[in-house]
């Protein structure tokens, strides 16, 4: 008798404990989602507070009781930010299509096809991650300026149509698939690339859509290689076109208006994370797992 109520003590110690551990990690979690969430909750309020209200508040104040969309207004006709969306666009789309093909038949001769040196060829592949990021861009500089493709869509795209990590991950994903499968489409005379379109890309369709969107958020937030390669305003993508807006157009002086700017590129990206963020999660798992 005794036995059980401590058991039962025991237990209900347990749960208490339990429930503590919860409240505390819960708290944890919303104090990081407020320290991580703040900064764009200050990005859009202060998008929407007028120039006079923003520069009349020598405390900075956390609400406004007059929000207004003109700096929204302002972003689009002060400074050309239509044109710098519509060049982001064009770069993003082609160069994350390109790229998937690339990646796709490069991955599928790693994974499936037989040929002399394969493993040390992929070996050598992957030595190339430990390249600094500085010495590929130099290289890509002095390349694409050499055969007169700055200030063009080409030279913005071709640096970035593969990558040798979205080979490895794809990889492994089509690793994954039985080799039975292959066999018997050989049996049965279907092509490698029949093969491929068939079989390999419907079943490893969740680490596409992962790789493709966060292709998309790459090329969306590419800075460096934008900037160095481009200095027409007519080739401008959104990352070097804010540095303009700040250095030339109407951001040193209006913050609000600014914000509105970086409210307008930022949206894009959040929505798209935000609808596929279980696919990009589950296709990082799925390519991460073997078996």
């Amino acid at each position: 008798m005794v036995d059980h109520m401590d058991y039962h003590k025991l237990e209900r110690k347990n749960r208490v404990h339990k429930r503590i551990a919860t409240v505390i990690v819960y708290a944890l979690l919303a104090l990081w989602a407020v320290i991580v969430l703040f900064p764009f909750y200050w990005m859009l309020l202060t998008s929407v507070k007028s120039y006079g209200a923003y520069n009349s508040e020598y405390i900075p104040k956390f609400y406004t009781v007059s929000p207004t969309l003109q700096n929204y207004i302002d972003a689009f006709t002060s400074v050309p930010l239509a044109r710098y969306f519509t060049n982001t666009i064009i770069f993003t789309v082609v160069t994350t299509a390109v790229m998937l093909i690339v990646i796709t038949l490069a991955a599928f001769a790693f994974a499936r096809l037989e040929f002399p040196g394969k493993n040390m060829i992929f070996v050598l592949f992957l030595s190339l991650m430990m390249i600094p990021n500085e010495l590929v861009i130099i290289t890509n500089f002095v390349t694409i300026t050499d055969w007169n493709m700055r200030n063009t869509f080409p030279g913005l795209i071709l640096p970035s149509v593969t990558s040798v990590f979205y080979i490895y991950l794809l990889k492994e994903n089509f690793e994954q698939i039985p080799d039975s499968l292959y066999y018997a489409a050989k049996v049965d005379g279907t092509s490698d690339l029949k093969y491929l379109l068939k079989v390999m890309i419907p079943m490893s369709k969740p680490t596409l859509v992962t790789i493709a969107i966060l292709k998309v958020i790459e090329c969306w937030n590419a800075y460096v290689w934008p900037r160095l390669i481009t200095d027409d305003e007519d080739y401008y993508l959104v990352s070097n076109g804010i540095q303009e807006i700040r250095e030339n157009g109407f951001g040193r002086e209006n913050i609000p208006a600014m914000m509105a700017a970086v409210v307008v590129i930022s949206v894009p990206l959040i929505v798209l994370f935000l609808l596929f963020r279980n696919k990009v999660m589950a296709g990082v798992s799925r390519g991460g797992i073997k078996g």
